[in-house]
């Protein structure tokens, strides 16, 4: 098609031939040299032929004589127009020949003269030993051969397949690889669509968990300043009483050391006087033991206001910090929707007998010697695995799980239906539990007998786990610093979650979160 269109650009509008020598001429007309007269060459005077306008300077080409060339050697032309280059339509493989439609017409039309879109490399498609068009395909060796090849060459008695059946049918299995590639390619985009989608709700969730953070925080900030102003108030509060008690004694104390020194001045007067009638009769007046009871009193509330002024009402202060803070946790945990520690108790009667509950129900020990616990169904019989008495059927809990004492062991959740007894009772080898499970220095999850290994292991030796039952999600956190995400369980609950645990040896302890 684009030669076609290429060769109306360049075809001349009188002769209709391809411009072998082109000029270009005005509004983006097109000439050849080869078809003015000489007439109009000497006279230097060039009609458009299109337009008719006359130009006086012969226009330079530069570019258009290289298209023209270039179209020319790659433009096959009938090899009987001996006269006139004339396009070929077809060419014929038995007479290595091109041919246009008026040689066409007058072409043998027998089998042996195969005929095939125009092309200049029609030795490609003989054998090149026995000189033969290539017809048959040999599925055995999936060459393309020629008759003499089928009948007694190194093909003899393989079966054969004509080129255009053999065409049809790669192009049949071409189509049906096509068909799964594009069923593969409408899969690949829906994962995309989903994903973007996905990645769509994540961003819309992420942009309202930013501005309800925000917002948290502005609250928070708010309250900070209250709590700040009320605290420090307090302390004024305290400094104020305390100050204005010490002012008053000091009032008080100021007041007597005056009177001490009025008394001191007779006492000097008397001393210096000498007349021992007067001194005697003067001491009478004074009663110099007067003020101890009173020193004493004075010194005690003394002594009392020393301790009180160097240390403020501390356990006041903080009670009224702890407590602000207190109720801003609590609505924070409001706000986001965040639960409290879940406290795991283990339930002894789910307990294997080669497995010690300690009494806080918190402590799972493997031992070596049999716990001789009554056999019940509740029991489990083959693993030692035991499952707590809390159950989950709502909402969003956590708890954390010491794991420094063992090195073999699986943590996770199962529904109160898992089996008791047999192989498939234990965590992770049914459709009933879902665990994380560490063996010395491999870490892996497990559910429905199949085992994930993950590319980290626990550097903590405390994990987190997180339950959403509602989105229902299982998620297990290393408590390192940073905090790890190590892997989650997405599913859709359908009953009551147990916390479970299988030991190996040593022991694991359960406890509330942040303890």
């Amino acid at each position: 098609m684009a030669s076609a269109n290429l060769s109306q650009e360049l075809d001349h509008s009188i002769c209709l031939n391809i411009c072998t020598n082109p000029l270009n001429l005005r509004f983006g007309h097109n000439d050849s040299t080869d078809c003015v007269p000489d007439t109009q060459v000497e006279s230097g005077s060039y009609p458009c032929p299109e337009c008719r306008k006359k130009f006086q300077v012969q226009p330079a080409n530069i570019i258009l004589p290289n298209v023209v060339e270039h179209f020319q050697s790659t433009r096959i032309f009938c090899t009987f127009c001996i006269h006139s280059p004339v396009p070929a339509v077809m060419s014929c493989l038995l007479c290595e020949a091109s041919l246009c439609d008026n040689h066409l017409r007058v072409h043998s039309k027998s089998p042996e003269h195969v005929l095939t879109e125009p092309t200049t490399s029609m030795e490609k498609r003989k054998w090149s030993i026995h000189k033969e068009i290539l017809e048959y395909f040999c599925p055995a060796d999936a060459p393309c051969i020629c008759v003499s090849c089928s009948l007694d060459g190194d093909h003899q008695g393989h079966k054969v397949e004509m080129l255009h059946e053999a065409s049809e049918k790669k192009k049949q299995n071409v189509i049906n690889v096509l068909w799964k590639l594009i069923a593969e390619k409408e899969e690949i985009q829906k994962r995309v669509q989903s994903l973007q989608e996905c990645r769509r709700k994540v961003q819309e969730k992420a942009s309202d968990e930013k501005e309800e953070v925000t917002n948290v925080f502005k609250d928070l900030r708010r309250q900070l300043e209250d709590l700040e102003k009320r605290v420090m108030s307090e302390i004024s509060r305290q400094e104020e009483q305390l100050s204005l008690t010490m002012s008053d004694v000091i009032q008080q104390l100021e007041i007597k050391n005056d009177q001490l020194s009025r008394k001191m001045g007779h006492i000097e007067e008397l001393c210096n006087m000498t007349d021992p009638l007067t001194v005697l009769q003067e001491s009478h007046t004074w009663d110099l033991c007067d003020t101890e009871d009173g020193d004493n009193e004075d010194r005690a509330r003394h002594d009392e206001l020393l301790h009180d002024g160097r240390s403020l009402d501390v356990a006041e202060i903080s009670h009224t910090l702890h407590t602000g803070l207190s109720d801003m946790i609590k609505e924070v945990n409001a706000c986001l929707n965040i639960q409290q520690a879940a406290d795991i108790l283990l339930d002894g009667n789910t307990a294997h007998n080669y497995l010690q509950i300690s009494d806080d129900m918190k402590t799972a020990s493997w031992s070596d010697i049999k716990q001789n616990r009554r056999e019940t169904p509740k029991r489990f019989q083959n693993f030692i695995q035991v499952i707590s008495c809390n159950r989950f059927f709502s909402g969003q809990h956590y708890w954390e799980v010491d794991l420094s004492e063992s090195q073999r062991w699986i943590i996770g959740m199962c529904y109160p239906s898992i089996d008791r007894r047999g192989n498939r009772s234990r965590i992770g080898r049914n459709d009933k539990s879902w665990g994380l499970y560490r063996n010395i220095n491999q870490c892996s999850v497990v559910d429905n007998s199949k085992v994930n290994h993950l590319p980290v292991n626990i550097t903590s030796n405390i994990v987190r786990v997180y339950l959403d039952y509602e989105a229902g999600q299982l998620s297990f956190y290393d408590l390192s610093d940073p905090i790890r995400h190590l892997y989650t369980y997405t599913t859709s609950f359908t009953e009551p979650l147990h916390a479970a645990l299988w030991l190996g040896k040593g022991c694991i302890k359960m406890r509330r979160g942040s303890e």
